[in-house]
């Protein structure tokens, strides 16, 4: 495999990790702006605008792009988060310049006023689809809690109020400062022809404007909170922990993904054993996750309510035990050797390195192989871990605990 890379005139930057053993390629063009980016006014309008990319264009109307994806046989799809907006087609080789064609034209959609008014009811009832379901938007609460008026505290949907408030002017606006050449970059990765892509590129998006779009990084002030939510209907009790973590720029997040590994994988972790193994817990675990500026150590645990209490404190005495005693050369080789597979077996799909791709450039404008990746998870040693636990403590942690009951203590 290769890595090649490219700039065009006005700053549009291209990336390929070239396989000519590989037999179907993905690309994606790869915007740098999420919920983050928002100001209070408009959150939300980074989701939405990603509905309305798919609405049509000067040169397509919505049937007309879903029909030319389906007819070259891409697997396509989009989504958008915290940090960027993603959109992304897997295809055979031959087709490369269609499904390019097809995703630069969306970027420039139409944003028509009858296609805006229409889509804010479906994004309207997604928001209240996701109130209704478990952790009932808590997720996003405990995030604003923990980080408070941080932009990563910001929901990716937005609320009703504010996407009910919106208007398609303020959606252009956004698209304008934030879809420009300098803010977009073009991923691809699997049996890509290089060269032609970026001519394929360079003549559907050589002539978009250049327009600076930058990005606040505000240091984060965290603090831990605890804060029980009452849902009568919920037949589970669900409890979120939010912890500090590595942000994706900091050399330890390898450690980080390990120690979650070994206290929260969803098989032969020290909760699953402790929790779910013996039946008195239908999940327990804790992932990492990265971001530029910041991580997050993200708990989750459900359970039958009568049992919550109890729950929590074994969570509780997993993560204080952990920081008391460390962790065994055993669990880091088992963890290692986990996260390792996913690498490995995750990298057999063009898509998967895609996103893998993509990712390590959007967050550190840096290419990583899969050989990189391995290497630095052997050299993650258990006095790392340590370090990790000692400078992200798991019991400092902000809590949120939503169901049946009216109070779910919190330990001392």
């Amino acid at each position: 495999m290769k890595f090649r890379s490219a700039t065009l005139d006005n700053g549009l930057e291209i990336v390929a990790e070239c396989n000519d053993l590989a037999h179907s390629l993905g690309v994606g063009f790869f915007v740098r702006t999420g919920a983050r980016d928002e100001t209070d006014e408009v959150a939300g309008v980074s989701h939405f605008l990603e509905h309305m990319v798919f609405k049509g264009t000067p040169r397509r109307t919505a049937e007309d792009v879903n029909r030319d994806f389906d007819e070259i046989g891409a697997h396509y799809n989009a989504f958008t988060s915290e940090e960027n907006t993603v959109y992304y087609a897997s295809v055979l080789p031959e087709y490369q310049e269609p499904s390019i064609d097809l995703l630069a034209d969306i970027l420039r959609p139409s944003l028509r006023d009858d296609d805006f008014n229409m889509e804010k009811k479906v994004i309207l009832e997604e928001i209240q689809m996701y109130a209704d379901q478990p952790p009932f938007g808590m997720d996003d609460h405990i995030k604003a809690l923990h980080f408070g008026r941080h932009p990563m505290a910001r929901s990716v949907l937005g609320t009703c109020e504010t996407i009910g408030a919106l208007s398609v002017d303020q959606m252009r606006t956004y698209f304008e400062s934030r879809y420009c050449p300098s803010n977009v970059f073009v991923a691809a990765a699997g049996k890509v022809d290089f060269d032609q892509l970026v001519k394929q590129v360079e003549a559907r998006c050589g002539h978009w404007e250049p327009r600076a779009a930058t990005r606040e990084l505000p240091k984060p002030a965290s603090k831990p909170a605890f804060e029980s939510v009452v849902r009568e209907s919920s037949t589970q009790q669900y409890i979120l922990q939010l912890a500090d973590g590595p942000a994706s720029e900091d050399a330890d997040r390898y450690a980080a993904k390990l120690l979650a590994t070994i206290l929260g994988d969803d098989s032969g972790s020290r909760l699953y054993w402790e929790l779910v193994d013996p039946g008195i817990a239908e999940t327990a675990s804790l992932g990492h996750y990265e971001y530029q500026g910041l991580g997050m150590l993200y708990t989750w645990l459900s359970c039958a309510p009568d049992d919550a209490a109890e729950n929590f404190a074994k969570l509780r005495e997993v993560y204080a035990n952990a920081e008391q005693d460390g962790f065994t050369d055993e669990e880091l080789r088992q963890a290692r050797s986990k996260v390792k597979a996913r690498v490995v077996l995750g990298s057999e799909r063009p898509r998967n390195r895609l996103f893998n791709v993509g990712g390590n450039w959007m967050q550190r404008r840096e290419y990583r192989s899969v050989t990189n990746d391995l290497a630095t998870l052997d050299g993650v040693a258990l006095d790392d871990l340590h370090a990790e636990l000692k400078k992200y403590p798991l019991t400092r942690a902000t809590t949120v605990s939503i169901g049946p009951l009216q109070e779910l203590e919190p330990l001392a």
